[in-house]
């Protein structure tokens, strides 16, 4: 320790002391006070005049920069000598700078001492405080000592301990930036920038710098979005923090509704909408958008005009002196109403009241003379005679043309009833569709030669070719249930119902003519169509591989009554023109026939090609009506209790009460709304052996619209390269492109300014025509080259694109197929009865028997439809007979390829009311059930 210490205190030397005038007190004071190494000096010398020394300056502490030494000093009064003791060890005289002085208002001496300590000193000593100094001063008197002086080695570390993050905060809000500087000594002291500018705190009430280093602005301003830096300085160096930047955003408030618009129709029921805009106030720096709708749409009902008719004339009057009677009538039948017409024409007639014989010569009627009167007489019965000879002629040659008419056809009625004894005759009340497949539970009896004559040139009218007569028992039909089902790629709809009950009667030669304008009112663009016979049991008719689908619900059709149900999808040019921005998202969907009555809804399942958000788009269900136009329904968000809309990712299920051609159509409400494309390739040799065509599509993701493209390239040969893929168009006006990439340099080319297609926004967002598809030719340079890889880009400027990689072979016998659908949809178009539902009709009893009766808690109904995730528009719900039925045909509609009995149980054990799990249920149970329902039902 003594050697430590002495190298600390400036080596050997300083162990010594080297002033003679003190040696004797000093030694003296040493053996009084016992001490061997003389490092405690005597504090007072009692026999000696005098006062202590007093520290007119001392020590301060001290930091070394670098390499650069430093001085301390010492100033007493009155002192003899003044020396310094570095880390409890004396500083040799040699190092010692003295100054003597005196003091002119005491007369006392005053000495000043300075030394010198070097970075090398500081760092070689190691003891357990830091590197110290402090004067000792003697006086006849005694000895004062100063303060201790700490001497340390100043430095800044270059690396923050806590760099302040970057912030997104909310208009308002509180923003904290946490700053700990780089360690230090001494302690650097820190210093916000913005923007590379000093934050003063003391200008700005709002900011506080003062805790603990950290950066608090006590409520957000837009003006404090910046990048903010931490700096840190000491008396070595100045340091920076990295960075933060501090966004204040603003999230969007809605404006306030406009007034509702006038209704959208002059007449009868339409809607009327307002909006409003996010622009109180609108995002900024980021902010959320509103949410909610931006549109919002009501039904009205306009009056319609009632044009006025006139009434019926009134009787003449008499006859007046002047030989004229009058009649008059009233526009009254019914009067003018709402805008509409008055009635055109007189309101009063007059004429003479003598057929013109009451004045003669401007003579009154005693005055005319007799042969007048003779003459006029002959003209009246002459035009009598004619106007009769006129009419016998013309009742001649009608029972002539009668009689002929009869004779036509007259030979040609057959009896079928002498044939078979049990005669089934078409009804008259009925228009005949000769384009449907029907089922008939009795033989057919043609009643009419334009029957045959439709029957024998069926080539005249390609409909016609399609004609299919299917004859069947009575048990059949009375069970609802098809032999098997027929898919139709063309056929109207037209049906009819079947009931054993019903009568028949012989369709009378009259309504020969109601044939005519159904010939030229044939359709002649294509349709997917299929049709199935279900009665009181219910069913399922599907459209394979097109998505879309109809349920049957059990107890929808009345018993002993069986109908020829029928689906299908236009294919043709939409007949639902677009409006505005309004965009057709789904095929249009037939069902029917549309006269058919149903007791409970029906479940109608529609595919789509929305990516589904409620802030981007506004989504409608539209019906045709008779007259061809399109009228809505009703918007997918909005509550009805005429029918429901279930909107899933892919699909739309609708529960309806009548028949007739649906749509779905979308109203984008931002540019981020997103349509969902499939992109698929096609590739076949062309006449030219060294050419390969490459055909890209970009169709509307449902079933049907890829069904039809691949309909079409096998017209063509054409070959599936790659499994198709999806793409999300925005609604951003931006146009596509597609390009062809990474061709084979010496194997393959394709045609200059070609391998780039651009296909405008329009094309592809509105989607009403023909599949979109770019074609792309490309050459080989010998015959030998059998394989080709290439990469299609489609991408959308400013959006998402896909990659499809080509890698096949042009023979086609070593080319791989891949499928173009999943086999789930290869299914029987029509299925009746129990096994078309995934559920067992004696589970689905006791279900709706338990959920459709209240309890103290509520309706346990609409906790089954919450578990189910339908939790809106339950009021639609609430009409039913049996809500339960209804959701579980719902649930039945969404799961027909899953059937995820699993789930439904879970949700029915998480509600309390049962513990049946129906996933358990054997198929043996399940055939039990099925076989007990129908001998309960006779069967």
């Amino acid at each position: 320790m003594g050697a430590a210490a002495a190298a600390g205190g400036g080596g050997g030397a300083r162990r010594w002391l080297p002033w003679l005038g003190l040696c004797f007190w000093a030694a003296g004071a040493a053996a009084a006070r016992g001490t061997d190494n003389g490092e405690v000096l005597p504090e007072s010398i009692p026999s000696a005049p005098g006062t202590l020394p007093h520290f007119i300056e001392e020590p301060d502490d001290a930091y070394i920069i670098k390499s650069n030494p430093i001085a301390l000093r010492c100033k007493a009064r009155p002192a003899m000598q003044i020396f310094f003791k570095c880390n409890g060890e004396w500083v040799h005289q040699n190092e010692h700078v003295s100054e003597e002085s005196l003091d002119e208002s005491s007369g006392l001496k005053v000495r000043e001492v300075f030394i010198n300590v070097t970075r090398q000193q500081v760092e070689d000593f190691h003891g357990p405080e830091d590197y110290w100094c402090q004067c000792v001063a003697w006086s006849h008197l005694g000895t004062s000592k100063s303060r201790k002086a700490s001497v340390r080695i100043a430095y800044l570390r270059k690396n923050f301990e806590q760099d302040p993050q970057g912030r997104e905060v909310p208009i308002e809000g509180m923003i904290v930036l946490h700053c700990r500087p780089p360690e230090g000594i001494p302690a650097a002291e820190v210093e916000w920038l913005k923007n590379e500018e000093p934050i003063d705190s003391e200008q700005d009430e709002n900011i506080d710098t003062r805790a603990d280093h950290n950066l608090i602005i006590r409520q957000a301003r837009l003006s404090d979005s910046g990048n903010y830096t931490c700096m840190a300085a000491n008396i070595v160096a100045k340091r920076r923090s990295l960075s933060a930047t501090v966004v204040v955003y603003v999230n969007g408030g809605w404006s306030s509704w406009t007034e509702w618009s006038a209704c959208n129709v002059r007449c009868g029921r339409g809607w009327q909408k307002r909006s409003r805009t996010c622009t109180n106030p609108a995002p900024l720096n980021g902010g959320a958008f509103c949410e909610g709708m931006s549109v919002q749409k009501i039904t009205c009902t306009s009056l319609c005009p009632v044009d006025g008719s006139w009434e019926v004339w009134s009787e003449w009057s008499v006859c007046s002196p002047e030989c004229e009677h009058l009649r008059i009538r009233e526009c009254t039948a019914p009067p003018p109403r709402n805008g509409g017409k008055f009635c055109e024409g007189l309101s009063q007639e007059s004429e003479n009241c003598t057929d013109g014989l009451c004045i003669l010569d401007k003579k009154p009627l005693h005055e005319i003379k007799p042969q007048s009167i003779e003459n006029a007489s002959d003209i009246a019965l002459y035009s009598g005679l004619g106007a009769a000879v006129v009419a016998v002629a013309v009742l001649v040659i009608g029972v002539t043309l009668y009689r002929r008419s009869q004779s036509d056809y007259g030979v040609d009625v057959i009896d079928s009833s002498a044939l078979t004894g049990n005669s089934l005759l078409l009804n008259s009340a009925m228009q005949p569709d000769l384009t449907v497949s029907r089922t008939y539970s009795g033989p057919i009896c043609l009643q009419d030669p334009l029957d045959k004559e439709l029957m024998t040139e069926s080539s005249l009218f390609n409909p016609l070719s399609d004609i299919k007569v299917k004859v069947q028992s009575s048990f059949m039909v009375s069970l609802g249930v098809s032999e098997r089902a027929e898919y139709h790629g063309k056929n109207p709809s037209g049906t009819f119902p079947h009931g054993n009950n019903r009568g028949f009667s012989t369709m009378h030669p009259r309504n020969k003519t109601s044939y005519i304008p159904n010939l030229s009112s044939l359709p002649t663009r294509t349709e997917l169509r299929t049709t199935g016979v279900f009665g009181h049991l219910g069913g399922r008719l599907v459209m394979p591989n097109t998505g879309v689908s109809l349920l049957i619900p059990h107890g929808a059709i009345p018993e002993e009554n069986s109908w020829e149900i029928y689906m299908s999808i236009n294919q043709g040019e939409p007949s639902l023109q677009s409006d505005g921005s309004e965009v057709l998202l789904s095929p249009e969907v037939t069902c029917g026939p549309p006269d058919m009555v149903v007791t409970t809804p029906f479940a109608l399942t529609i595919p789509h090609c929305a990516d589904v958000s409620s802030e981007h788009w506004n989504i409608h269900l539209k019906k045709r009506t008779q007259q061809g136009k399109w009228e809505e329904v009703m918007s997918v968000e909005d509550e009805s209790t005429s029918c429901y809309c279930l909107l899933d990712p892919f699909a739309c299920h609708v529960l309806l009460d009548s028949f007739g051609t649906y749509a779905l159509t979308g109203e984008p409400i931002t540019d981020c709304a997103v349509k969902q494309l499939k992109v698929a390739v096609f590739g076949c040799m062309s006449c030219n052996s060294l050419d390969y065509n490459l055909r890209v599509y970009c169709v509307d993701n449902t079933p049907c619209a890829f069904q039809e493209v691949v309909s079409d390239e096998r017209h063509q040969g054409g070959q599936l390269l790659e499994e198709p893929k999806l793409l999300h168009f925005k609604g951003n006006t931006f146009s596509l492109q597609i390009s062809v990439l990474d061709i084979p340099p010496f194997l393959w080319r394709i045609k200059p300014f070609t391998a780039c297609q651009e296909v405008p926004f329009s094309r592809v967002w509105s989607s009403n025509r023909q599949p979109l598809h770019c074609a792309f030719s490309l050459e080989r340079y010998t015959p030998t080259t059998t394989q080709l890889s290439c990469k299609i880009c489609i991408r959308q400027l400013k959006g998402h694109e896909q990659i499809l990689q080509v890698q096949t072979s042009i023979l086609e016998s070593e080319r791989e197929t891949i499928t173009f659908f999943a086999q789930e949809d290869s299914v029987f178009p029509a299925q009746t009865g129990p096994k078309a539902f995934k559920i067992p009709y004696s589970i689905r009893q006791r279900i709706c028997a338990t959920f459709d009766t209240p309890n103290a808690k509520g309706k346990d109904w609409q906790m089954l439809a919450q578990k189910n995730s339908i939790n809106r528009n339950l009021s639609y719900f609430a009409t039913q007979s049996s809500p339960s039925a209804v959701i579980l045909n719902l649930w039945e509609a969404r799961h027909q390829h899953d059937g995820d009995l699993d789930s439904l149980a879970c949700a029915l054990e998480e509600i309390g009311r049962t513990h049946t799990k129906l996933s358990n249920i054997t198929e043996s149970q399940l055939d039990e059930a099925d076989f007990n329902y129908s001998r309960q039902n006779g069967l």
